[in-house]
């Protein structure tokens, strides 16, 4: 095959993967600000007309929406604490120090994500009762907390290995210690790549429906509350495009922000 040939498959493939990823995210934009009379009606145009907040009002105005909300923040907010304050430190000597059993504690962090949620779910619940988490934000962010370090400790691993190590050495030379070192050399250039790994936390945290479901019933996240109307309660057509649409955009806007952080980040951890 030539080049050209090639380069052309090669964009086609491209074109229809992100087609295959944003068709559906679009549609779901389209349907959040279309009215709800026309949401029912078929054949219905692809474009609103005439485009109206009423349906993103409808499900803003829904019993539980903004107490979840609320929750959600609280949980991604304590999450993103949590993480960073012990995947951090996890990171920095994984990518400074050689010790014995240093590859098998990589790969162990790796196997964590082998095993599935749902078999977690009764011990978990059990366990939290017992110990009077059962129903808080702060037992939904220690399972958020154990879902995200795995991917908190390899990016900030990895945002450390990007620091000259030559720098921190020269500050010990002059008379730092290892703390000073580390505070006034690597922390300051790896700060951005510690912000991207925290809001990639937030995504993780913001997205995840399992845990919340099954660990509280009343101070319900907001993809927990959404499932519930959805699954138990048969939510209509309005509620689930604008709700799709609601917890679509912050993950996005995340994405774009941080899509260079992430790129640089897995290039440099699977050097």
């Amino acid at each position: 095959m030539s080049r050209p040939a090639r380069q052309a498959l090669l964009g086609v493939t491209v074109a229809l993967l992100a087609a295959w990823v944003l068709l559906p995210l679009v549609l779901i934009a389209l349907a959040s600000f279309t009215p709800r009379s026309q949401l029912y009606a078929w054949p219905r145009p692809l474009l609103p007309q005439p485009w109206s907040a009423e349906t993103m009002r409808f499900f803003f105005q829904a019993q539980g929406v903004l107490p979840s909300t609320l929750n959600s923040l609280l949980v991604a907010a304590l999450t993103i604490g949590l993480s960073v304050a012990i995947g951090a430190p996890a990171g920095y000597a994984l990518s400074r120090f050689r010790f014995p059993g240093r590859e098998i504690f990589r790969l162990g962090i790796l196997a964590t994500k082998m095993f599935p949620a749902t078999i977690l779910a009764v011990p978990l619940a059990v366990a939290f009762i017992r110990w009077g988490l059962y129903d808080t934000l702060w037992g939904v962010a220690f399972v958020h907390t154990a879902l995200a370090l795995p991917f908190t400790i390899i990016i900030t691993m990895s945002v450390f290995l990007g620091v000259p190590l030559e720098l921190e050495e020269a500050a010990l030379t002059l008379g730092c210690s290892r703390l000073q070192a580390f505070r006034r050399v690597a922390l300051p250039i790896a700060l951005p790549g510690l912000a991207a790994a925290a809001i990639f936390t937030f995504v993780l945290s913001w997205n995840e429906v399992f845990a919340a479901t099954i660990l509280t019933l009343r101070n319900r996240t907001l993809p927990a509350l959404v499932m519930n109307a959805v699954g138990a309660a048969g939510a209509p057509l309005d509620y689930r495009f604008a709700a799709g649409f609601f917890m679509i955009v912050p993950a996005l806007i995340v994405i774009l922000l941080i899509r260079r952080y992430l790129l640089t980040l897995w290039g440099v951890t699977v050097r």
